[in-house]
């Protein structure tokens, strides 16, 4: 029988052990490679080139969400599922758009990221229940008359753009000032002029927001 071949994205090697032992516990999946960060992660993907990535958000050098973009543009065919502590719908909605297969919570029970395993490998999205309620929820908000701006009506300036863009890849305000070398407080004003301008309150607002009208 052919198994599932993975390979783990984990920046804490107990962490790593301990996922590694449950997902062999199955017959049918197998643990291929090992990464302690984005960098290892799109470097080993290209040599292994796993069936299914398991990718956490928090780690050093490439976070998940930077690693996910780069594997992704590498091989838009790759299924990543974000494995992850954040139950906030930003990084839900960010990892979606950038093109993970799955979500799934750490403290979720065994069960449930073996059949994201395997559901991701069969070509479904697999979006944890209780995480999945809040992305339709977001969207239900997002789709109401009158809640937010339309894209005639959103004047942003070149900088306000290339930020919100950012935004929606998942990076935070540190990681926006350090790539377009500007101070952290300048960041932070033009988000704030973003959210007025597209009538949002959050970050994965204006993420939606630049999702649907291809402002990526």
């Amino acid at each position: 029988m052919e198994r599932i071949r993975v390979m783990l994205v984990e920046d804490h090697s107990m962490v790593r052990q301990g996922l590694k032992q449950l997902i062999e516990l199955e017959n049918d999946i197998k643990v291929v490679a090992e990464a302690a960060d984005g960098i290892q992660a799109a470097d080993f993907y290209q040599i292994e080139k796993p069936d299914i990535v398991l990718m956490d958000i928090n780690m050093p050098k490439k976070n998940g969400l930077q690693a996910l973009e780069l594997i992704k543009q590498r091989d838009p065919n790759a299924k990543i599922i974000m494995l992850t502590i954040h139950q906030d719908k930003e990084y839900l909605f960010q990892s979606l758009q950038l093109g993970a297969s799955g979500y799934v919570l750490k403290d979720a029970d065994g069960y449930v990221l073996i059949e994201a395993i395997r559901k991701v490998f069969s070509g479904e999205t697999y979006i944890q229940p209780s995480m999945a309620k809040e992305l339709v929820i977001e969207f239900k908000k997002y789709l109401q008359s009158g809640k937010t701006a339309s894209k005639k009506d959103c004047v942003l300036s070149d900088r306000e753009l290339e930020i919100l863009r950012l935004i929606a890849k998942g990076f935070l305000n540190k990681e926006i000032a350090k790539t377009l070398y500007i101070s952290e407080k300048t960041v932070k004003n033009h988000v704030s002029n973003i959210f007025k301008k597209l009538k949002v309150s959050d970050r994965t607002q204006a993420a939606v927001f630049a999702l649907k009208h291809n402002i990526i």
